[in-house]
């Protein structure tokens, strides 16, 4: 039994893990700081939230927290392009 709780405390962390997103970069902290403010305050530095809510407000973020998130592979490759395509 304590065997089987121990495996299962194993698992549920490593699957739970992939669920946020890591601590910002220095760079991430300097450029995203007013975004961060602005837009997703409200959200936990570090959690899913505020990757979605960064996500949503993409459009809206300065050009240099786009940068410092694409250099912290914060974005996906469609949103690296569309960055490009605007010349961010």
């Amino acid at each position: 039994m304590m065997k089987t709780l121990a495996i299962a405390a194993v698992l549920t962390g490593a699957l739970a893990m992939p669920a946020f997103a890591g601590q910002p970069t220095p760079t991430e902290e300097k450029y995203c700081d007013v975004d961060y403010r602005k837009y997703c305050n409200e959200d936990g530095i570090g959690s899913e939230l505020l990757t979605l809510c960064m996500r949503q407000h993409g459009h809206e973020l300065s050009p240099d927290c786009i940068k410092a998130l694409e250099e912290a592979g914060e974005l996906t490759p469609a949103e690296e392009a569309e960055a490009k395509k605007h010349g961010l």
